[in-house]
């Protein structure tokens, strides 16, 4: 087994969700990334019992090494250096040079600010944040708060403290995962493989047959396989060690051989790498309705992406279709502005005025009202035109929340956008 890992995010308001966790989910993959099984990651409040409860949990665990962030600045509830110095069993104690590091940085930050940087409160702050365990690796601060490497003792793994802001911990990072106490507590990493099959148009339960007829391949067993639906692409991804790589052959080759024609990517590569690879040398416009430009934001997400894409047009009323994208008013008076008739029209306005060569269209019902026994909730039609080509269609029936329906939307107008780049769309 390789070495193990757990994560301690703290910060209350991380805990209740007023922010999202960005910290856990990059800290893990670095890990796996280095060999390093990550067994938990664990969020929790402010409060140092709290945090306590989620180390001892951990130790008890039999982690090689414990990873947190947050908690780590001047405030009174910046409590992680003192419980984690606590739950190690080692004192704390004011590193003068830590000090006068973070006296430096806080002595230029309040003159721009035009704060009195001797005032007492600052000072307090500042040897605050320079108190640090009796025994610990400093890492130097990428903001206000240096990070710190406690050593294991008689009962705990190594701990490594990292400030709460993403920035500030992914810059300290390097400096982190290089510390000697570091390298040494992963040091029984082993050297994984992650391999990525992403499919669209395979059920998961279709997948989970397969899966469960690729059992019976020798060394099945020393493969780590999870299966995700999101945003209707399903994806597959294998975690083993070398010894392992015939077997993970062994069941790519099932799955491609059961689900072939809907796998899209084997390598890792993610549909908007894809697209941004097939889509050079061409002109992409995008008009939109029920998505209100969430395909134009996938497009233009990327770097570079202003070399191929023109714009695109959100066209929510009927006017707006009408006088942006030349949909002809009749036509949406008889067919509807949610219609196959209207989304050629919209394809064909966007490739039209924006001088583009290829274009993709939505219009639909993404609710929770608006929904009909002819067209229902979550009924969208996309249309893609080429300059040299007919518009082609298609008609889905997507489930799911309103968001839901929209980000599903997109995906499917990317993967229409890929193929029609591919040569492979059909207008059946």
């Amino acid at each position: 087994m390789s070495a193990r890992a757990g994560i301690v995010v703290t910060g209350t308001e991380v805990l209740t969700g007023q922010i999202s966790d960005r910290n856990g989910p990059w800290v893990a993959t670095q890990l796996l990334d280095l060999g390093v099984d990550v067994a938990h990651i664990t969020v929790c409040g402010d409060r140092p019992a709290d945090l306590t409860a989620a180390l001892a949990f951990l130790a008890r665990e039999g982690v090689d090494l414990i990873v947190t962030s947050g908690g780590l600045g001047p405030t009174a509830d910046d409590l992680t250096v003192a419980t984690v110095a606590e739950f190690c069993g080692r004192t704390l104690v004011l590193d003068s040079a830590v000090e006068a590091t973070i006296t430096d940085i806080v002595r230029s930050w309040s003159l721009r600010r035009g704060v009195d940087p001797d005032r007492e409160s600052v000072r307090a702050a500042t040897r605050k944040q320079a108190m640090v365990p009796d025994g610990a690796v400093v890492l130097s601060p990428a903001g206000t708060a240096p990070g710190v490497v406690v050593p294991a003792g008689a009962d705990t793994p190594v701990v490594l403290v990292l400030p709460g802001p993403p920035r500030e911990l992914q810059a300290m990072w390097p400096d982190a995962i290089a510390s000697a106490t570091v390298v040494d507590a992963i040091a029984g990493r082993v050297d994984l493989s992650t391999e990525t099959i992403r499919m669209y148009g395979t059920a998961e339960s279709e997948l989970a047959e397969t899966l469960r007829e690729a059992e019976t391949i020798a060394g099945f067993a020393e493969l780590e396989i999870t299966t995700c639906l999101r945003d209707g692409e399903l994806e597959m991804v294998t975690r083993h060690a070398p010894p392992a790589a015939e077997a993970y052959r062994a069941v790519a080759d099932m799955v491609l051989d059961r689900h072939g024609d809907t796998v899209f990517s084997t390598d890792g590569s993610t549909l908007s790498e894809q697209v941004a690879t097939l889509v050079a040398g061409h002109r992409v416009a995008t008009a939109e309705s029920c998505t209100g430009g969430m395909i134009a934001a996938r497009l233009t997400d990327r770097a570079g992406s202003s070399d191929y894409v023109m714009g695109g047009v959100v066209s929510y009323s009927n006017d707006a279709k009408s006088d942006l994208l030349d949909v002809p008013s009749d036509m949406i008076a008889e067919h509807g502005a949610v219609s196959e008739q209207v989304a050629a029209a919209m394809a064909r306005g966007a490739l039209a005025r924006l001088g583009a060569d290829i274009a993709v269209s939505t219009t639909g019902i993404a609710g929770p009202g608006g929904g009909t026994a002819e067209k229902p909730v979550g009924t969208v039609y996309f249309g893609l035109a080429r300059a040299d080509g007919d518009v082609v269609t298609r008609r889905l029936v997507l489930a799911g929340s309103r968001a839901d329906v929209r980000e599903r939307s997109v995906t499917v107008a990317m993967h229409l956008l890929r193929r029609a780049l591919l040569g492979t769309l059909s207008a059946d």
